[in-house]
């Protein structure tokens, strides 16, 4: 598989449209994507759970829901939400719209095989096992009933991986957001689908999710496996959901590297809620302060972007947040990322440029009232010995104010409540 060098940006529907996501709505947040965000790297557009669910409600899951397969117990998209499906076309049709404005397509699926299929007791494709016999019916989703987890005691667990990723590369899926994986780390699943993945004759990025409270002790084994893998549970537009961040993303961020990346979850900006498992529609209850604290720490600690608003109808503030190019260089073009200091309110990180020389280096006011701090360019490593030059702040366009503390050069920093600055430091 070709190791993506950035993380991957994109635009998922759960956020917005929960289980009930429909091919229009998909098609209007490509097409606005395509047209605005393309250009600075968002590529990606990811259908969400129970696209299989004709049923499918809003707040909520179908307990024994009535899902769409094929007679191998492969979900098909429902096609009363997504009508080019019909004829046994699956997401072929969508994604290769997708695909023609140049975008990458995804899905989501659960981890496992659906109960119905081991109910009706339906043949794995290319063997002589049924559903039945390579299910594992103990292992159960705590918050979703449609699965059962697989035996990969029995060969056909495999193969059912293998068919169901063999249809995925049909219909041209790019990537492949699998649920019910981390928590509790299911080693063994996770492994089997990336060796479908392996198999299936196309490239496809496998994101794992929920992260949780996902330990270090698995590094190694989610590198060699996945592309992303969650660090967290859901992610909604509270405060105190970004704050449990700073502490995660510090652990993980000096793991980063091409191809594997640490997920600290969607980016929950605009106009979200449509149809979704938490509260009515509305605008981010996110600050704006708060929307470029969570997309600063995610850039500098080089986490995947995915939104999870409804793009046409979001506010022109919620482009420009997405748009900025300093910020999308650090996300884009750094290494040696690293949380440098925490102290009180104030948490400062720092990453290196790897097209240049400059430095960036973001601060954090992580408390409730306004932060004015004065900080030694040393402590941030850079420029301690003299004048670093002009340095510009990348959410406001202009250049920060220089001056001296104990005689040496420092950094004037005034940040709001729950706000954030990023500094881009010339190199010499």
């Amino acid at each position: 598989m070709t190791l993506a060098k950035t993380p991957p940006m994109g635009w998922n529907s759960w956020d917005c449209y929960g289980t009930t996501v429909t091919e229009e709505e998909v098609l209007a947040n490509a097409a606005f994507m395509a047209e605005h965000l393309l250009p600075y790297g968002w590529d990606t557009v990811v259908v969400d759970i129970q696209w299989y669910e004709p049923a499918a409600r809003a707040g909520g899951y179908n307990d024994g829901a009535v899902l769409e397969l094929d007679r191998f117990g492969r979900q098909l998209p429902a096609v009363n939400r997504f009508p080019s499906a019909a004829g046994g076309r699956g997401f072929g049709p969508l994604a290769e719209r997708i695909h023609g404005m140049g975008l990458k397509f995804g899905l989501h699926i659960m981890r496992g095989i659906p109960r119905q299929a081991v109910r009706d007791g339906l043949p794995v494709e290319g063997t002589d096992a049924t559903a039945d016999q390579i299910a594992d019916t103990s292992s159960t989703c705590e918050w979703n009933t449609d699965n059962f987890g697989l035996n990969h005691g029995h060969p056909g667990a495999q193969a059912y991986y293998d068919s169901q990723l063999r249809l995925f590369a049909e219909w041209g899926v790019d990537f492949v957001k699998a649920d019910d994986m981390l928590g509790p780390y299911f080693a063994a699943e996770i492994a089997a689908y990336q060796r479908a993945i392996s198999r299936c004759g196309r490239d496809m990025v496998l994101s794992l999710s929920p992260g949780r409270a996902l330990s270090l002790a698995h590094l190694a084994h989610l590198r060699g496996n996945a592309q992303m893998w969650r660090v967290s549970d859901d992610l909604w537009d509270v405060w105190e959901d970004v704050e449990a961040q700073f502490a995660r993303m510090a652990r993980w961020a000096p793991h980063q590297r091409a191809g594997a990346w640490a997920d600290a979850d969607m980016l929950p900006v605009g106009r979200i809620a449509l149809r979704a498992e938490r509260g009515g529609e509305r605008l981010s209850r996110l600050t704006l302060d708060e929307q470029r604290t969570m997309l600063t720490l995610w850039c500098v600690s080089r986490s995947p972007l995915m939104l999870g608003c409804d793009l046409p109808s979001s506010p022109p503030e919620t482009l420009a947040l997405l748009t900025n190019t300093d910020l999308l260089d650090v996300l884009n073009a750094s290494r040696n990322n690293r949380e440098l200091l925490r102290d009180g309110d104030l948490v400062l990180w720092a990453a290196d440029s790897t097209t240049s020389e400059d430095r960036f280096v973001a601060a954090f006011n992580t408390g409730e009232a306004d932060l004015v701090r004065t900080v030694p360019l040393g402590d941030l490593g850079v420029g301690a010995d003299g004048s670093p030059g002009e340095v510009r702040e990348a959410w406001s366009g202009d250049d920060a104010t220089l001056g001296l503390k104990d005689g040496l050069p420092a950094l004037e920093v005034k940040l709001p409540a729950h706000g954030a600055k990023l500094y881009r430091f010339p190199g010499h």
